[in-house]
């Protein structure tokens, strides 16, 4: 076994328009690295977190790569396994992007490593959501699902879990534009109304149900005509400016369809080649420029494949 290894874990795109809390898909960039390694104090240690402006807490039982790696080891046995690590967040925080399921699914993938991969990267899946408990309040899979897993995963069902990883059509690519605002996954949860009109139900239900079957059948007319959301985007783009102009723009230029990522402010949009990809990114990033509002941005593929181990030794 390894004494020493380092993961890169992607960001993830949750909800996917339609698919709120059930529906996410990984991206290639942006992403965390954890590299961690074992000693022999008994204790989970975090050395040191990189790119977080100092808003991250070191105490491993207030982190939420550290509460996964303590659970983890309680499960498996080895609670006095001695742990340490350092994470190198190279996302924005709060971004809607998957920050915190990033971190969560890179430092699970970098334990089961380190203890000789005991458990399969589905089985990390429930540790995983704890954590996001531990961020955000709600143990929701949309975001370390995919981050865990790579390419689309539906998350059937949350008690029993229950969940199905869907291959990405090899023509569709996400670009991803990030205004640099923050806005607090509890914040725009707490914002969402607690019941719904039946109309809408049956709308939303409708497009899920075509979004997956687009994603299965690479149907890229379907997964056009599914990407609506008409229960949570009409209340979440309410905190999102210049929201209205992004998505108009983005459609523009070419794209299938355009939402909000996760909780926002970062907005997704996919398309049917690389070259739309870019128009859409192009098209996106010329809203912003007209404002004060800083940016990323990002086109990539759908990755397929989740978490990486870059070195070990």
């Amino acid at each position: 076994m390894a004494e020493e290894v380092k993961v890169f874990a992607p960001a993830t795109v949750a909800n996917v328009a339609c698919g709120f809390d059930v529906l996410g898909f990984a991206l290639h960039e942006p992403g965390d690295e954890i590299i961690m390694r074992k000693n022999d104090s008994g204790e989970v240690s975090i050395l040191e977190i990189t790119g977080d402006e100092g808003k991250l807490p070191l105490n491993p039982l207030k982190n939420t790569a550290g509460v996964v790696v303590i659970d983890y080891l309680k499960h498996i046995g080895k609670s006095n396994q001695g742990i340490e690590f350092i994470l190198h967040k190279k996302m924005p925080l709060g971004s809607g992007l998957g920050s915190s399921a990033a971190s969560a699914a890179a430092a699970l993938v970098a334990i089961n490593e380190l203890m000789g991969n005991p458990l399969s990267r589905a089985e990390l899946l429930p540790f995983a959501m704890e954590g996001e408990r531990l961020a955000c309040g709600a143990a929701h899979a949309d975001n370390v699902a995919p981050a865990l897993l790579g390419g689309f995963v539906l998350i059937r069902s949350y008690s029993p879990l229950d969940i199905l990883p869907i291959a990405p059509p090899e023509k569709l690519v996400a670009t991803v534009i990030h205004p640099q605002i923050e806005i607090r996954t509890k914040d725009s949860r707490s914002i969402l109304r607690h019941s719904v009109l039946l109309k809408d139900a049956v709308t939303q239900w409708g497009n899920i149900a075509g979004l997956v079957a687009g994603l299965l059948t690479k149907d890229y007319g379907l997964i056009q005509r599914s990407l609506k959301d008409v229960i949570i985007e009409p209340i979440r783009s309410l905190l999102i400016p210049y929201f209205d102009e992004l998505k108009k723009s983005a459609l523009e230029a070419g794209a299938l369809g355009c939402s909000i990522s996760g909780s926002g402010p970062s907005i997704f949009a996919l398309s049917d080649s690389q070259e739309t990809a870019q128009k859409v990114a192009k098209a996106m990033t010329q809203v912003l420029e007209r404002t004060t509002i800083g940016y990323d941005i990002y086109v990539s593929p759908v990755n397929a494949e989740g978490p990486i181990v870059l070195s070990k030794k």
